[in-house]
């Protein structure tokens, strides 16, 4: 018969492993909306070259694992800090679940930061929380999307430019051809960055029950999450990839291409930095940034207003949620 300590692991590694999952088809929207909107890649095909390349992206870089393993609050420090990720993870898959209902591009980021936080402070109190680690992290989650909006539109700028004698029909032709590969390489990159963070709360609990001495990821881990990942975006997450694919604006093979080759380079330069970032908020606005070159009209303000509202709002309701549920799991298990 399985001891408490073992089973309550095992609990929060399919918790994670489900969050992981979920955010897998909750944002596959990112890596493959502007291509399938485009005609690029049939659905089928698109998520085919997702799923794979987040797959190897996901078994690549560990850095931002242990940014989420360590920075938010000392795992070796904490008296429950299996039932902390219990509950964050609770919190953050009810908070995916609502916004892929109603078709929001949320960020699992935000869901999963937020959602640590309060139940940190539920479990510990304010003191328990990194604070330093914590305003690196929320930094990265602020200045990303800014620098990809700005970055896009000085991208789509220089291509309008370089182009501007171009035949429309031929740009289309090609820039068809070379979104399979920024679509590919945008897929890797959030393997990169997003498949990590259930990585480190995995560890962050194999620590905290004394299952784990350092801060290193586990291989099984590794492969674990990377898998969940995959599958995930395997299974498709239609709602959303209409929001991104034509929501926002009117893609084209060549603003497609932009967007995509300008969300890469920001989520690559956090993976490499050891950064979080909302990869979802990143494509949005770098949609959003290249849409704005071709004219500020183009850009439906109302739908960015929606995901914009989101990005602020997450944060603070997961954080207050995942307190409840801490709070809730508390009065029947510990």
């Amino acid at each position: 018969m399985l001891d408490g300590g073992l089973l309550l692991i095992i609990t929060v590694v399919i918790l994670a492993l489900a969050f992981d999952y979920i955010n897998g088809f909750h944002d596959t929207a990112n890596a493959i909306a502007t291509s399938i909107s485009t005609k690029a890649l049939s659905p089928r095909l698109a998520i085919v070259l997702a799923a794979s390349m987040n797959l190897i992206g996901a078994l690549t870089f560990t850095g931002v694992a242990k940014t989420i393993g360590k920075g938010i609050a000392d795992p070796f420090e904490l008296s429950n800090g299996m039932w902390i990720v219990v509950a964050a993870m609770l919190s953050a898959i009810i908070w995916n679940l609502i916004t892929w209902w109603y078709a929001i591009p949320s960020s699992s980021s935000h869901a999963l930061i937020g959602s640590l936080v309060g139940a940190v402070v539920a479990s510990a109190g304010f003191s328990a929380v990194n604070y330093s680690g914590f305003v690196q992290i929320l930094y990265s989650l602020i200045l990303s999307p800014i620098i990809a909006l700005l970055l896009g539109f000085g991208i789509m700028l220089s291509m309008l430019w370089i182009f501007r004698n171009f035949a429309p029909a031929k740009m289309t032709r090609n820039f068809r051809i070379f979104q399979i590969f920024s679509a590919a390489f945008q897929a890797f990159m959030h393997g990169t960055n997003d498949a990590q963070k259930a990585m480190g709360v995995i560890t962050f609990a194999l620590i905290a029950g004394n299952f784990h001495d350092s801060t290193d990821i586990p291989l099984w881990v590794k492969f674990a999450a990377a898998i969940a990942m995959a599958l995930g975006t395997a299974s498709g997450g239609w709602r959303i990839i209409r929001t991104v694919g034509r929501g926002i604006i009117k893609i084209q093979p060549v603003n497609g291409f932009a967007a995509d080759f300008t969300s890469s380079i920001v989520i690559l330069i956090a993976t490499l930095f050891k950064l979080p970032v909302s990869t979802t908020h990143v494509i949005s606005s770098a949609i959003m940034g290249v849409g704005s070159a071709k004219g500020f009209n183009k850009v439906k303000w109302d739908v960015a207003g929606k995901i914009v509202t989101t990005w602020i709002i997450t944060l603070p309701i997961t954080a207050v949620l995942s307190a409840v549920v801490y709070w809730v799991l508390g009065l029947f298990f510990f």
